[in-house]
């Protein structure tokens, strides 16, 4: 049912089928990486995405996410990207700089591409907010990142 009468709303598309996605995943804090891609991942298969289009690579720490994420967007291989890690403060200015590069790495390389991606990399406080997250942001993230691309093809 129409939100406005006379005016068209596009709705949500979550069919993954035929859509060809890439993952970057950062190791440092890696059982929060490794449950966020499990939940991204299995997330994706649920909404059609077959296994042979998923493609998964590993960097080191967050700062190298959107580098990876760039070279991917430009190869053309992709209908879509996922950012995937985990900072989590420490006791230095360490926390900030990361969150805040890495971010805005990560919306430049989809707004400079036109690819839409999916951000999940987690900024917490502690470990335990990092642990009781990854499940839900790594489906979330899944589920934007399918949801998006077919949003792009019809406008």
């Amino acid at each position: 049912m129409p939100r406005y009468e006379n005016i068209a709303e596009f709705e949500p598309e979550l069919s993954g089928k035929g859509l060809r996605i890439g993952i970057v995943m950062s190791r440092f804090n890696q059982d929060v990486c490794e449950g966020l891609l499990s939940a991204c991942t299995n997330e994706l298969l649920e909404l059609g995405v077959s296994s042979e289009l998923i493609r998964i690579a590993t960097v080191p720490g967050a700062l190298e996410i959107p580098l990876v994420l760039q070279k991917m967007a430009l190869s053309g291989k992709f209908d879509a990207l996922v950012a995937l890690g985990a900072v989590i403060r420490g006791e230095t200015y360490h926390f900030e700089l990361v969150s805040n590069e890495m971010g805005a790495g990560i919306t430049r390389v989809g707004l400079d591409t036109g690819l839409p991606i999916a951000n999940g990399v987690l900024t917490t406080e502690d470990d335990d907010q990092a642990l009781a997250r990854m499940q839900e942001k790594g489906s979330d993230c899944a589920r934007t990142a399918v949801e998006m691309v077919n949003l792009l093809k019809v406008l």
